[in-house]
């Protein structure tokens, strides 16, 4: 098995690193369907890369093997202005090919990204669709707990 690399992603990853983060977005449809994805999901998934990796309050770290990005992960930088701790590393995105999962690819991204955001931030968050069972045990394992709940209802039932 060729080995993978983890790396800080660069604007040529950018058409790459977009298909993973539309995967991962259709795979959150499948938890809630308050998460349906937009018909015009590629071209604001497009903007969205593209200006986290001109930010410096972004980071996104892929995994590559043999040319291929297999995996990313993508945090943000955030000043909770009412708390203390008061500067958040929140991580966002976080996405592996089902074919490399089971592998610790997950816990190697998230680690590489915690690695980065270590001297930045003060707290370091992650966000998922709350039915994502596999996305809460996964965190738990690393030593995450829930600090916040979102709830969400239809304005036009």
């Amino acid at each position: 098995m060729q080995e993978i690399e983890f790396r800080d992603a660069k604007p040529e990853d950018i058409n790459d690193i977009v298909e993973l983060v539309i995967r991962l977005k259709r795979l959150n449809e499948e938890f809630d369907p308050l998460f349906k994805t937009r018909d015009d999901l590629a071209v604001h998934t497009k903007e969205y890369i593209g200006s986290a990796l001109n930010s410096e309050s972004s980071i996104i770290i892929v995994a590559e093997r043999g040319g291929r990005l297999v995996g990313v992960v993508k945090a943000d930088i955030i000043d909770r202005i009412f708390y203390e701790p008061r500067i958040e590393g929140r991580i966002r995105e976080l996405y592996v090919l089902p074919e490399f999962r089971r592998k610790d690819l997950g816990k190697q991204l998230v680690e590489a990204v915690i690695k980065k955001l270590k001297n930045k931030v003060d707290i370091i968050t992650a966000e998922f669709p709350t039915l994502n069972e596999i996305a809460v045990r996964f965190y738990n394992k690393l030593g995450f707990r829930s600090i916040l709940s979102t709830y969400a209802i239809e304005a036009r039932i």
